[in-house]
């Protein structure tokens, strides 16, 4: 049995995420902070209690996995946003959303490079359709997306002659607990909005693929664009 490593794997996406890897047939080391609000019990999901942004910790948590395992896939997919005027965030904040968003990503690929080599693996990071654009509600969070997305590239290049499957995939508004302390969340009709099974769908088609054939970037966008002020 394959193994992979989600990250944020406690809620929204990456719970999504999870659930459909286990379903096609993997196990799944979830990362996250609080897993008290999920119920999903299988003897092939084993729940990793972690701060992101304790790097100290987090190195410890995947040293100790990979004593035991053979990690097939890594999805970064654990992320923070704080949004608004540039000057209304807090040092904080931006520290929480580099941390989390970019620097996270960063140390847990250099983390498992060498096995994802070997196995020739997938690294999946879940980005955001503000790495493609200019956002000037969200300058700090966008950049860090863009930082994510614009690594990845980087990296597909990097290692690809080994193997290595590198992808990235921007969700636009996406139905989840995110947006619940912001003053905006995504409209109140279905064509506003994708959900978190989409973005699992999209990691199941990226999985699919004929060895040699790799989907590097994938945006999942709804129909309509609609964003409801709370």
């Amino acid at each position: 049995m394959k193994t992979a490593i989600v990250t944020g794997a406690s809620s929204g996406i990456g719970f999504e995420i999870t659930r459909k890897l286990l379903k096609i047939g993997y196990k799944v080391y979830g990362i996250g902070r609080n897993f008290s609000k999920i119920n999903l019990e299988n003897n092939n999901f084993i729940k990793v209690s972690c701060d992101l942004t304790k790097i100290h910790d987090l190195t410890q948590k995947i040293k100790e996995i990979r004593k035991n395992e053979e990690v097939y896939i890594l999805v970064n997919n654990a992320g923070v946003g704080y949004f608004g005027p540039h000057e209304e965030l807090n040092p904080q904040k931006i520290h929480a959303m580099v941390a989390t968003n970019l620097e996270a990503p960063l140390v847990l690929i250099q983390l498992l490079l060498r096995d994802l080599k070997k196995n020739v693996g997938y690294i999946i990071n879940i980005s955001s359709i503000t790495a493609k654009k200019s956002s000037t509600y969200g300058c700090a969070y966008a950049a860090t997306k863009a930082g994510i997305t614009h690594f990845a590239e980087s990296l597909f290049d990097e290692t690809r002659k080994t193997g290595v499957k590198v992808v990235t995939i921007h969700p636009d508004m996406t139905k989840t607990a995110f947006y619940d302390d912001l003053n905006f969340r995504e409209g109140d009709i279905e064509e506003s909005y994708i959900t978190p099974q989409c973005v699992a769908e999209a990691v199941e088609m990226i999985l699919s693929q004929r060895q040699g054939t790799v989907v590097t970037d994938i945006t999942l966008r709804p129909q309509r664009h609609m964003i409801r002020r709370k």
